[in-house]
């Protein structure tokens, strides 16, 4: 049935070649122990792996069954070894991590047994070598005679017709050889034995045949069997498979009746997916400890990724979410003049840049001015100026309720001039600036703490923080609905009068102290303890705990019940009519102090303080003191027709002579100086003179007239300690209440979704459409006509831009969001990266680990195909526990967070991070991809080792 035709193997070492075998010619029956006998070194073993088909010969033939192998391919000596060969080795060669019954299913899993069947098979070949009931035992819980009775079992198990031995006992005890030799004797009853050994009694006493060979040469066969002999067995063998085939073939018939069954099933030897994942993940699982260390290793890229798109994607549900709530702090603005920024993001930058530019040691000048001259265009179309008339503002009031929340008006007022309250410099009578006490304007309190920061030498530079960083008192949103939407009421009520002022606080009920000192709420006593102390370094000075209490909390009440009035321009400013002026001018002082005034003022009504909700970021109220829209009406109806906005309308004037302050002198005690600070009054400067259209300065004559005001020094005898610098301020005929048109209109949509309704409002104004509006009365209070049709057509009504920062924003916000999230994936796919190179190296280590099981699945029939299998099948589950890890890390951090963030913002923000279930799935399959792409080249490198130095390898 074998037969070895002038067999040549020729080894070739360095540049020299080793002949291992010399023209060995054998035949070999059917049934018979044969020992092939000699030194180490002889080529028995060589001889071995040829016959059982995991070495190649040089030349000669080997014939099986009568047929030349000459012509087998890779596939064909795989089906060889799994359905005609069984092996049992020296050192057994189990994997370690499978079951002793594991071990023995595995050539029947090559084989494409069903699973019952192997099951049933492997325990039969187990309980033959006398195995029974230990199928659930690793290898290294059994002694060495079991190894081998396994290696035998497992070389039983599918049949084979040859069985091949090499030094069986090699590592056996005598007792254990001996039950190992009668076993081996037992089976060669029924299938050819072949035992290579050293051990001549060995071979005397169990082999029927002996062949002793030396240096590649046969010396000697015990017992040949002539090539007429074997050919004789050759046609008796293949009789008998006919005999079978057509047996199997006419049950398999009989089990398909309806199916016509031509052939039988084709033998084949392949390992498949299922079993290359099992024997992985037995391998991972039995090297545990690393396995999670890799996983964890290789997830490491996994949860960067993840972590950065988890809070990207939690930052844009957070902006959609907000969205409304943006809308409320950023709505739909027209104003007088701005930026189209809109326009802004079309544009690209105005540098004339060229990619022909040379650049050498010289500095080239930018044709800025070409560019400017050649692209006005550009530039008109970023600024613009917006000329309202009572058309459009009638328009815009005729606005369909249903669009909007609320609708403000504002006149750019500047009522810190107008409103004045108790301004106190210390409650101690024996205090040298006691008798200033007095109703000061807001104005002139600013005033006062500015020029006393300004003295203060080593905070001077921080005088215009009491200006800049906050406004006194700004307008409200006319709509308590809407604020009662945003806010919560902490105390009192919402505006519902004319005189009525709101407090809002922010959402830890906080007002800047900058704020209440300019509304008088500090003593300067107070505000300088206040200011000293905090700066001090020295500990002995620092705030007490009942000082800072009494200095940083005010109650309710306290705030509510301070009392503001405010005054016309006509009490507040007066002219002087003895005062050297040029021609054609006026001078008009302000009086800072309301005890000057003989009219009785008109009382303001703190009425409640609100605070933002919970879910409210932005809102539509300023933090700080809010007075309504009626009484921005009402102060401009009383102040339109006063002297000072008389006398500036009446001349029409562009810029008017400034206004300078000086000031009645009074003591203040500070860090034991004894200085001066100076309250204020207003007086014409007739240095500055009178400038208008007709004396040629340039502007746009549409704009309101403004007064432009300067800072004139004091004597040093009047200044003292404190002086007033030189430096200017504007005041705007609008800001004086001398102008019923707007400074600016805000539109609160209704919600986001809706937006587009009042923008598509707006745009129809500049559109070719009919305009319809209604008429309203010289301040838009009260409707005197309904539904009335503009006749002008969209040319001759002049075209007005808004600004609709939310639209902008939230497309900056997510356009950079996006862009850091692509820098942050891209900067930790570096880790990924190096993840990918670990996995790759890990995989190659468990190559090296797993040489010895490769050699056993190539022995089993196992194909180059199924190594490669095997290792990408764990690079694979690597790839799916790294991404598991990663993806699960990832959540556990992003609930961390959301928990940790929901709780700084005391519940305003629920979830900043968002790990989506796509994210989480596209994650885990990049995880797989990159590191089945890893282990492709050691999974490779596998399939390639030769299955005779994979067996020898310890």
């Amino acid at each position: 049935m074998l037969k070895l035709k002038e067999i040549r193997k020729i080894y070739e070492v360095a540049d020299t070649e080793v002949h291992a075998l010399r023209g060995i010619d054998l035949c070999f029956r059917e049934n018979e122990f044969v020992a092939i006998l000699g030194p180490s070194g002889c080529g028995k073993t060589t001889l071995l792996n040829l016959v059982g088909g995991l070495d190649k010969y040089t030349s000669g033939d080997l014939v099986i069954n009568g047929k030349s192998t000459k012509e087998f391919k890779d596939r064909d000596w795989d089906v060889y070894r799994n359905h005609r060969i069984g092996f049992i080795f020296q050192s057994y060669n189990l994997i370690p991590h499978q079951t002793i019954l594991g071990n023995v299913e595995l050539a029947l899993t090559i084989s494409g047994i069903s699973k019952t069947e192997r099951i049933e098979r492997a325990k039969k070949a187990l309980d033959r070598v006398g195995l029974e009931g230990q199928y659930y035992k690793r290898p290294n819980q059994l002694s060495g005679g079991q190894c081998q009775r396994v290696a035998i079992a497992r070389a039983l198990v599918n049949e084979p017709e040859i069985l091949l031995a090499d030094e069986p006992t090699g590592a056996l005890d005598t007792v254990t050889s001996i039950q190992i030799m009668e076993l081996v004797k037992e089976i060669a009853k029924e299938r050819l034995v072949i035992m290579v050994t050293h051990n001549p009694d060995l071979a005397d006493k169990y082999a029927n045949r002996i062949v002793k060979m030396l240096d590649g040469e046969i010396l000697e066969d015990s017992r040949p069997y002539s090539e007429e002999d074997e050919t004789k067995e050759v046609l008796a063998i293949t009789e008998r498979k006919i005999q079978a085939e057509q047996q199997e073939l006419a049950k398999l018939q009989a089990e398909n009746p309806d199916k016509k069954i031509k052939k039988v099933k084709k033998e084949k030897a392949k390992m498949s997916w299922w079993t290359a994942f099992k024997l992985s993940f037995r391998n991972l699982l039995s090297k545990r400890g690393r396995t999670i260390l890799v996983c964890f290793a290789g997830a490491i890229g996994i949860i960067g990724i993840s972590a950065v798109l988890s809070l990207s994607r939690g930052v844009k549900d957070y902006i959609e979410s907000m969205q409304d709530d943006m809308l409320s702090g950023n709505p739909i603005t027209i104003e007088r003049s701005g930026v189209d920024m809109s326009a802004l993001t079309e544009e690209s930058a105005i540098n004339d840049k060229r990619d022909d530019l040379e650049i050498g040691d010289w500095v080239n000048a930018n044709q800025l001015i070409q560019y400017l001259i050649g692209n006005q265009d550009v530039l008109l179309n970023l600024q613009y100026k917006n000329e309202f008339n009572k058309q459009y503002v009638d328009y815009i009031k005729s606005m369909p309720d249903d669009y909007y929340q609320a609708i403000t008006l504002n006149y750019g007022l500047d009522i810190t001039k107008n409103i004045y309250t108790d301004f106190v410099v210390s409650n101690d009578p024996s205090h040298p600036g006691y008798y200033l006490n007095g109703n000061y304007s807001l104005d002139a309190i600013t005033e006062v703490y500015t020029k006393a920061i300004e003295q203060m030498d080593d905070y001077s530079q921080y005088s215009e923080l009491i200006t800049s960083l906050n406004t006194v008192m700004s307008q409200c949103v006319s709509n308590n609905d809407y604020i009662n939407s945003q806010y919560d009421v902490l105390y009192g009520e919402l505006p519902t009068n004319d005189n009525d002022i709101l407090i809002v606080v922010d959402s830890s009920n906080m007002l800047t102290d900058l704020l209440l000192v300019q509304l008088g709420y500090y003593t300067q006593d107070d505000f300088f303890t206040l200011v000293r102390k905090s700066l001090s370094e020295d500990p002995s000075n620092y705030l007490t705990e009942e000082e800072y209490v009494s200095l940083t909390r005010f109650t309710f009440e306290e705030l509510v019940n301070k009392k503001f009035t405010w005054y016309p321009n006509d009490t507040v400013f007066k002219e002087d009519t003895e005062a050297t002026v040029l021609p054609g001018t006026k001078n008009f002082t302000h009086l800072y102090r309301s005890e000057e005034f003989a009219t009785e003022g008109f009382e303001l009504n703190v009425c409640g303080i609100v605070r933002p909700k919970n879910n409210i970021s932005y809102g539509a109220l300023t933090q700080g003191f809010l007075y309504s829209e009626s009484f921005a009406r009402f102060v401009i109806e009383q102040n339109y027709e006063s002297e000072i906005n008389k006398f500036v309308r009446e001349r029409n004037a562009y810029k008017l002579g400034g206004l300078a302050y000086f000031a009645d002198s009074f003591a203040q005690d500070i860090d034991g100086k004894v200085g001066y600070n100076l309250p204020f009054y207003w007086e014409y400067n007739d240095e500055c003179g009178i400038f208008d259209n007709e004396n040629g300065i340039a502007g746009d004559e549409d704009d309101a007239p403004y007064i432009t005001m300067f800072n004139r020094s004091a004597s040093s005898e009047i200044m003292g300690f404190f002086g007033v610098s030189s430096g200017s301020k504007t005041l705007s005929l609008r800001s004086l209440g001398g102008d019923y048109m707007p400074e600016s209109i805000k539109i609160y949509p209704n919600d986001f979704a809706n937006k587009d309704l009042v923008t598509d409002y707006l745009d129809k104004w500049n559109s070719d459409d009919d305009v319809y509006y209604n008429v309203y009365d010289e301040n838009f209070k009260e409707i005197l006509e309904e539904n009335v049709l503009l006749l002008e057509t969209a040319e001759e009504r002049i075209e007005i831009k808004y600004s609709d920062d939310v639209e902008i924003i939230i497309s900056m916000l997510n356009t950079m969001i996006d862009i850091i999230t692509y820098a942050l994936v891209a900067f930790t796919c570096l880790a990924l990266l190096v993840s990918c190179v670990m996995i790759a190296i890990i995989t190659y280590v468990s190559v090296m680990e797993r040489i010895k099981e490769i050699g056993v699945i190539r022995s089993l029939g196992g194909r180059k195909q199924d190594v490669s299998h095997l290792f990408n099948a764990e690079t694979f589950i690597i790839g799916l526990l790294s991404g598991g890890v990663g993806v699960g890390v990832t959540w556990l951090l992003s609930t961390i967070a959301n928990l940790i963030v929901n709780h700084l913002s005391g519940g305003s923000i629920a979830v900043i991070a968002n790990l989506t279930p796509s994210t989480a799935i596209i994650m885990i399959i990049i995880s797989v991809v990159l590191t089945t792409i890893s282990g492709l080249i050691p999974a490779k490198s596998a399939a390639k080792k030769d299955p005779v130095v994979a067996l020898r390898t310890e």
